[in-house]
């Protein structure tokens, strides 16, 4: 088979080869042309964004016969080419994944006092090392507390916070980055034409997007999209083999929110049911979308862009990504799309109106019970009656639960948030009724250290006008003992609804004892 796939092909031999790691590249090539080596490199970061590339290009710097040890290797003596074909036999590569014990360890650094047998150095490079027992790593510390001089580790992993601070502190860490979408992009449009391949420019920008910052992944879906575009790759085609969404399908959304047109919206959603479209991923192609016009908007000055005030471009992002975050415990995810359409249409702003013209403002009555609670002589079970009708909030107000999630505050301040509801928004000030239950470290202290908090939240100065009462609207910490409450109830029912459990708890005469959501 002579076919080779770019992720292999096109694997950086240099550091003048990698891409979106110049930070890294630069403190490695001091050290290298300096003569300032350490005995321990730790690399961390994403799938895919070179920490083995990077740690077998260091491994050809330190053992070069032609250039000696330096930033740049020649890539052609036979230690050069030995390390690029993975029969070095002085670089020993060792997944760690599969290789956990304490024996695999001591196995492995038995022969590190010993001079190399062809290279300069001797190079341990172990991948994902956090993977490692805790006997692996004390096995693995005795080592590079007192390394011979001709040993050099070469660590890397994606989970650096799994790695004992014993082993850490006697690293020199490098965080490698996320590759941008737009340098991905550039890569492979450079790498395309030089394999004289058509392509179209959104196609490349859709796989960038989808690789989420690793070269490795973009490589190897432009692979695939190369053999499913039958030679070229076009924008149409690449989005149907990914199942996500084009730039204009998304502008087609937007346009029909602007319209108001809830049934071309629920068309729009019929069509990416029928094209197995990952709802998920549209959601967060709405939710870039809509942040790259409020950043606009907001740079402009104009106050607004693509059609939509600046209101609601922040109140579209806010239900954007309240329903990405649902969509998970939906029974039907085209349906918890649908409905997260819906509510932008149902909730959007009137023009020149900072607020939603569905907020509750006072003037019904009949939905609710004064917020303190003071239309009732029968004391406790007012409390309880008023919690049991608690209803949640308009999507306007949903806010308060981001806010309060993101507040930078502890304590006290922050149980007096999650025991309180918002429940009416006029530009800058906030009408909030705490639990009474929950009142008894109130101050204006606290009042202030809340301002304060969710000022620091959402970079505005906010006002709270705080009563104390029976909140109409779910507190944060109603709404997540409820959440709790439907993921448990989904996963009891999805066990109950599983042909395979089912069938094995009848043969086996078995019976589920408990269910646990996976995030449970």
């Amino acid at each position: 088979m002579s076919y080779e796939v770019f992720a292999r092909k096109l694997r950086p031999r240099g550091f003048d080869a990698l891409v979106g790691q110049d930070h890294v590249v630069r403190a490695l090539s001091h050290a290298l042309d300096h003569d300032r080596l350490h005995h321990a490199y730790l690399f961390t970061g994403t799938r895919g964004v070179g920490k083995t590339t990077i740690a077998r290009i260091l491994a050809r710097c330190l053992n070069c016969e032609a250039n000696g040890v330096s930033s740049s290797p020649c890539g052609e003596c036979s230690a050069c080419s030995e390390i690029n074909e993975g029969r070095f036999v002085d670089l020993i590569e060792v997944d760690a994944a599969s290789r956990t014990g304490v024996a695999d360890t001591r196995e492995l650094l038995e022969n590190a006092q010993y001079l190399p047998t062809r290279g300069r150095y001797k190079v341990y490079l172990i991948d994902e090392v956090h993977m490692l027992s805790n006997a692996a790593f004390n096995a693995l510390l005795k080592t590079l507390e007192e390394p011979p001089p001709h040993i050099v580790f070469l660590l890397a992993t994606t989970e650096a916070r799994k790695v004992p601070v014993t082993v850490l502190s006697r690293c020199l860490q490098f965080q490698l980055k996320n590759i941008p979408a737009a340098e991905i992009s550039a890569y492979l449009a450079k790498v395309l034409a030089d394999e004289n391949i058509e392509f179209e420019p959104a196609a490349l920008d859709t796989i960038a997007r989808s690789a989420r910052g690793s070269m490795r992944d973009a490589l190897s879906i432009t692979d695939q999209a190369i053999a499913f575009g039958q030679g070229s790759l076009q924008g149409p085609a690449v989005s149907e083999m990914l199942g996500v969404v084009g730039r204009d399908e998304v502008s087609g959304v937007l346009e029909a929110l602007v319209a108001g047109n809830a049934e071309r919206l629920m068309a729009v959603t019929a069509d990416f049911a029928n094209r197995a479209v990952d709802f998920s991923a549209m959601l967060e192609e709405l939710i870039a979308a809509l942040h790259g016009l409020a950043v606009d908007a907001a740079v402009s000055g104009k106050g607004g862009a693509g059609g939509l005030s600046a209101e609601a471009l922040h109140l579209y992002y806010q239900i954007a990504l309240m329903g990405y975050r649902d969509l998970q415990i939906s029974p039907d995810p085209r349906a918890g799309l649908e409905m997260t359409l819906l509510r932008m249409l149902a909730f959007a702003p009137e023009p020149g109106s900072a607020v939603p013209p569905a907020m509750p403002s006072g003037g019904d009555t009949s939905q609710r019970q004064g917020p303190t609670g003071e239309a009732g002589a029968d004391g406790g079970q007012q409390s309880a009656s008023a919690e049991a009708r608690r209803t949640r909030p308009p999507e306007a107000l949903s806010c308060w639960y981001s806010w309060v999630a993101q507040a930078p505050v502890q304590g006290v301040a922050r149980m007096l948030m999650e025991h309180s509801a918002l429940h009416e928004l006029d530009g800058d000030r906030l009408s909030v009724v705490l639990d009474h239950r929950h009142d008894t470290l109130l101050n204006d202290a606290q009042i202030k250290t809340m301002e304060r908090a969710l000022g620091e939240a959402t970079g505005r100065e906010l006002r709270i006008d705080l009563e104390v009462g029976d909140p109409i609207f779910e507190t944060p910490s109603d709404r997540l003992a409820r959440l709790a409450e439907e993921r448990q109830l989904a996963a009891e029912r999805a066990i109950e609804e599983d042909a395979t459990v089912q069938a094995l708890l009848r043969e086996f005469g078995g019976s589920v004892q408990r269910v646990q959501p996976l995030d449970g």
